[in-house]
């Protein structure tokens, strides 16, 4: 990943901004569209991104793709207990009653001081009459 930024770092250093970029089979392309598309890559791979963009679409009520984020975010760093935790608030709005208490139990592992994920998974259990 560093060689790559590296190298694309050095080719933009030898491009004039704002320029046209021309390549041998008369393809043209712009140096300023090229410099904005980077920086969604260079995040693509973090967790805390995925995690930020799992956030707001459960805020607009995209549970099912916050879920996919938080999974995303949770491959990346599976020592995210507020990633399981948020994962599991989305499971237990879409009813998926066992997801979310396992996704409870997961941040109660990682930390056990996570007061929240005590307290939600012990409604859910009180819910399915399982105390």
């Amino acid at each position: 990943m560093k060689k790559r930024t590296a190298f694309i770092g050095t080719i933009l250093s030898l491009i004039s901004f704002g320029q046209p970029l021309l390549i041998k089979t008369g393809i043209v392309l712009s140096t300023t569209g090229l410099i904005l598309s980077v920086p969604e890559n260079v995040y693509a791979r973090d967790s805390y991104y995925f995690f930020k963009r799992a956030f707001k679409k459960g805020e607009k009520g995209d549970h099912y793709g916050a879920i996919s984020d938080y999974t995303k975010a949770i491959e990346i760093d599976p020592k995210d207990a507020v990633a399981y935790y948020n994962r599991g608030l989305s499971k237990d709005i879409l009813k998926d009653y066992s997801g979310a208490i396992a996704d409870y139990t997961k941040a109660i592992e990682i930390d056990p001081k996570y007061a929240d994920a005590y307290n939600n998974r012990a409604i859910l259990y009180e819910d399915l009459g399982d105390s």
